[in-house]
């Protein structure tokens, strides 16, 4: 007798970053047959030349303030044999060692991921791809596209990313005009840095290379620099920023950036001119679409080249799905994850949990940080959604004043009625690590009582989030 069994389902991917990379690993958990087409490294972009190396830089500029900031805490240096006479610390950044070391950490975080793929079986073919239809991905896997690979696939997920914008009069050439990608290469610290866009990437460079020791300048065309952010954040970032040295030009617009020699010249659209050793371009990012088959696909994309997708990552065509940068969704790694994951699910007919785009947290890594989740004052303030508003100055936190620290707030959002937390600020170091509370009262639609009665350790900074929601008591 015959027996007829089903075919295992096949899924293709296009891409290796964190949508990719956790879109495989659903995908062969659920026992797909599994391809991953990359073109560089497993973990992308994110992880080879974004995320992972410039954290890892942060993490040293941070490193160098704590040392210079030690003495306000009543830590003393001194020169060898001169165990009476104090010194202030001279801190020196060997950059091309910082560098090594980064990306040494970023290409062993992509081989743990390589790694663990082959681990769970998934098939891994390094080369360029695109869509051959909508069922298919052709695959050149030899320099000069001499040689081809078709792969087939019931359902295919689309996670190719986004790369840095390149302005016409301004063109990185890798040496003194750099995109956030080339900033790697760098021997030594620039003398003096000039940043274009007051956006993330450029504040948190901005603020990382002048903790670093480099004489900054940053170019902003708004009023304030991070403009999609909180206001109060953005001011006291903006603040700290002037304090340390750093010049902050608000209100102008680079029209150009050439090299001249050894140094760069930024021309504002006012006709000033600002001269610098360097330059970095930190005007946005383009998704990486472009050359895809996309079009001939049936896949539909935004008047920018986003690929347009629903909650589950869904694109135009039932059988295709994207994931990450390259998207119409928030362009955030653990949100590249989320969406690669709930892309798997969706097709595989296993159950899916959308995520909800306020219930996201995201993080500004400046020193000190900025975390947010959920809805926005702004957002309040425009009756958007009826909310209270409590912000609570880490200044009156005791674990605060016994670190030195000088900036930052905690600010909660809760609903006008019900009391339930609805979003929240924080702005402080680490507030990547203190968002996560607040993220699960927002998630699970807490009220700032019941947030109330956890018991912080004390003295701790997370104190300051159950004292702003004890602040907020609903009185029944």
């Amino acid at each position: 007798m015959a027996y007829e069994f089903e075919r295992t389902q096949r899924i293709a991917i296009l891409g290796g970053g964190p949508g990719g990379y956790e879109a495989a690993l659903a995908g062969a958990q659920l026992g797909a047959e599994v391809t991953l087409i990359e073109r560089a490294g497993v973990g992308g972009s994110a992880v080879l030349t974004d995320v992972v190396p410039s954290k890892s830089l942060i993490a040293t500029a941070e490193a160098s303030n704590a040392v210079k900031e030690a003495a306000d805490l009543g830590v003393q240096f001194y020169a060898k044999g001169q165990a009476d006479k104090a010194v202030k610390p001279e801190v020196a950044i060997n950059l091309a060692a910082v560098n090594k070391r980064l990306l040494g950490l970023a290409a062993q975080q992509s081989e743990d991921m390589r790694t663990n793929l082959i681990d769970a079986g998934v098939h891994l073919v390094q080369g360029e791809g695109r869509l051959d239809g909508a069922n298919a991905i052709i695959v050149a896997t030899a320099k000069g596209g001499t040689d081809f690979d078709r792969i087939e696939a019931d359902t295919l997920v689309l996670s190719v990313g986004a790369s840095p914008r390149v302005l016409p009069t301004a063109v990185p050439d890798g040496e003194r005009i750099l995109t956030w990608t080339q900033l790697y290469h760098l021997q030594q610290i620039p003398e003096h840095l000039i940043v274009v866009g007051s956006g993330v990437t450029g504040a948190e460079f901005a603020s990382a290379y002048r903790a670093l020791g480099a004489k900054v300048t940053l170019i902003s065309s708004r009023d304030q620099v991070l403009p999609g952010e909180d206001a109060d954040a953005a001011s006291v970032i903006e603040k700290v920023f002037k304090r340390n040295g750093m010049k902050v030009m608000n209100k102008s617009r680079a029209e150009s950036v050439v090299r001249d020699g050894d140094s760069v010249v930024a021309t504002l659209t006012d006709g000033r001119e600002v001269r610098g050793s360097h330059c970095l371009m930190a005007v946005g990012s383009v998704p990486n679409t472009t050359d895809l088959g996309l079009e001939e696909a049936g896949v539909q994309l935004s008047d920018d080249g986003h690929i347009r997708v629903n909650r589950v990552a869904r694109t135009s065509m039932p059988n295709i799905y994207a994931a990450g940068d390259c998207t119409t969704f928030l362009p955030l790694a653990s949100v590249a994850s989320m969406q690669g994951r709930t892309a798997v699910f969706h097709a595989m007919g296993d159950i899916v949990n959308p995520p909800e785009l306020r219930n996201i947290t995201s993080n500004i890594f400046t020193q000190p940080e900025i975390a947010t989740v959920g809805w926005t004052e702004n957002e309040i303030e425009d009756g958007v959604v009826p909310g209270v508003v409590y912000k609570l100055p880490l200044s009156s936190n005791p674990r605060a004043k016994m670190m030195g620290i000088r900036d930052g707030f905690v600010k909660l959002f809760a609903s006008s009625g019900s009391g339930a937390i609805i979003g929240g600020v924080i702005v402080a170091p680490k507030a990547s690590e203190l968002i996560f509370p607040l993220a699960l009262a927002v998630e699970h639609r807490l009220t700032v009582d019941q947030f109330a009665e956890a018991f912080p350790v004390y003295p701790s900074l997370s104190g300051s989030l159950t004292d702003a929601a004890r602040a907020m008591h609903i009185v029944r």
